[in-house]
């Protein structure tokens, strides 16, 4: 029996061959086809939705702090950059030649929706709030206030909905659909809780988002999701073996570092691919 082949999600941009959360990371990304791309965010000391995935600025850049504990311009000049090392031998023409010139300064969240927004084709964004944070829901309310300046807030048709809210935290995806009920959401789990194996998902959660390993465990979640009107966002998924799992199990969504070879690899097929998110 045939899947549709799964939308292909830019995990922190082409971040297996550029640092991570980086512009050119994400301009990566988009050069090499993604269907959409994925981001984390935090709240600086002065407030600005910033770009980073851990609590400190340690492993991604050149400086070190908490993000909660740095401003915006005290990140401007820092280098998120040079610690990542591309593979010298990779095999994808576009990647060799494409070496960025290195970057200075922390990705705001701001200038990653323009990059999306000036895209010549339809990209989604796929939004990650990060908790516990020193500021608790004001990530979810900055969010909100942030699409409503990009009128994103309330799409007409959620099922084309630009950007895609997430998050690990019940209450943050609680919070948010409250704030922005027309935006889908993905609750995101590294485990089984309750009825979630059933694919019973709280009535503010748009999408399941299990991890990899949960999915190879139990890949009939996501036919007993879908069964109860459940599309499966599964990250974080680079092993070729692990594509073609997603594949047969029907994931909607597949998060991955390396967007141009899980396409190509999923190009081998011609199976006909999905459309767009399905809020509920």
């Amino acid at each position: 029996m045939w899947q549709p082949t799964p939308d292909v999600v830019a995990h922190r941009g082409a971040s297996a061959h550029r640092a991570e959360h980086t512009r050119g990371a994400y301009e990566l990304a988009l050069e090499q086809g993604a269907d959409a791309l994925e981001c984390d965010i935090r709240v600086s000391r002065d407030g600005h939705l910033v770009c980073v995935h851990d609590r400190r600025i340690d492993r991604t850049s050149s400086a070190r702090g908490v993000v909660s504990e740095l401003t915006l311009a005290g990140m401007s000049d820092v280098d998120f950059d040079s610690w990542h090392c591309e593979l010298p031998d990779t095999a994808d023409e576009l990647v060799r030649r494409t070496r960025p010139v290195p970057e200075r300064g922390v990705l705001t969240l701001d200038e990653l929706l323009a990059l999306v927004h000036d895209h010549p084709r339809p990209v989604q964004l796929f939004v990650e709030t990060k908790h516990p944070v020193r500021y608790g829901g004001l990530v979810e309310h900055k969010l909100v206030a942030l699409l409503a300046r990009y009128g994103l807030a309330e799409p007409s048709d959620p099922e084309n909905s630009p950007v895609v809210m997430m998050s690990f935290s019940q209450a943050a995806v609680r919070r948010f659909r409250a704030a922005a009920p027309l935006v889908p959401t993905v609750l995101l789990f590294d485990r089984f809780r309750d009825s979630w194996r059933n694919g019973v998902l709280p009535p503010w959660a748009d999408i399941a988002g299990p991890g990899i390993r949960l999915l190879r465990e139990d890949p009939g979640f996501v036919d007993r999701a879908a069964a109860l009107g459940r599309d499966t966002y599964c990250w974080t998924v680079d092993e070729l073996a692990d594509v073609d799992l997603c594949r047969r199990s029907g994931v909607r969504y597949l998060a991955t570092n390396s967007p141009a070879s899980t396409r190509s690899h999923l190009a081998d097929s011609d199976l006909p691919r999905f459309g767009s998110v399905t809020a509920t």
